[in-house]
């Protein structure tokens, strides 16, 4: 399971690269120093989500059309009591929407690509008042990349995209899958 200490970690670790974000990341900073088990979704005002941002071949990265928010999204969700890293649970997360082969696909780096602190709606018929997310993203790559059966309680599709397309529909997170040490705008 993984600890607010680790939670912690990864995010200093992510500042040190990203100092010019330590603003917009005081707040979950501060609710992390708490120590609330983050990584239960259950823990509210707010907890901690992955995503990841598979690359292949320098060109196309593959996002998922989300089924509850009916948006194109990296894939990514909630962490799992069985994650023994975060970046165990991103890779976890790939392979449950896309259906992609865990053995096709290599992280980049051990240290997220991108820190997002969002809030989210309230989902009454999951028993979720409104709050926060704590989003940490990792890099991946792959040659192959063949998208496999999709996760059909979350994901309606999967679907490999130019990287200026991907740009425009998740933000520019897409340029650090590219470059780790990016600046985002």
């Amino acid at each position: 399971m993984i600890t607010d200490a680790q939670i912690r970690a990864t995010l200093t670790d992510y500042l040190r690269r990203h100092p010019e974000e330590a603003d917009a990341l005081a707040e979950p900073a501060r609710m992390l120093r708490q120590g609330r088990d983050l990584a239960s979704r259950r823990t509210f005002p707010m907890h901690v989500t992955v995503g990841a941002l598979l690359v292949r071949h320098r060109a196309e990265i593959l996002l998922v059309e989300h089924r509850a928010y009916g948006l194109t999204l990296q894939p990514g969700g909630h962490l799992e009591p069985t994650d023994s890293t975060l970046i165990a649970g991103a890779a976890r997360e790939l392979g449950e929407e896309t259906g992609i082969d865990a053995e096709t696909v290599a992280p980049t780096q051990q240290v997220p690509v991108y820190v997002e602190f969002g809030e989210v709606p309230a989902r009454p018929d999951k028993g979720e008042p409104t709050h926060f997310h704590l989003d940490f993203g990792f890099a991946f790559t792959t040659t192959r990349g063949k998208i496999g059966r999709v996760q059909e309680s979350e994901v309606e599709s999967a679907a490999w995209y130019p990287l200026t397309k991907a740009e425009r529909l998740v933000g520019s997170r897409v340029i650090r899958a590219l470059d780790p040490s990016a600046r985002l705008g």
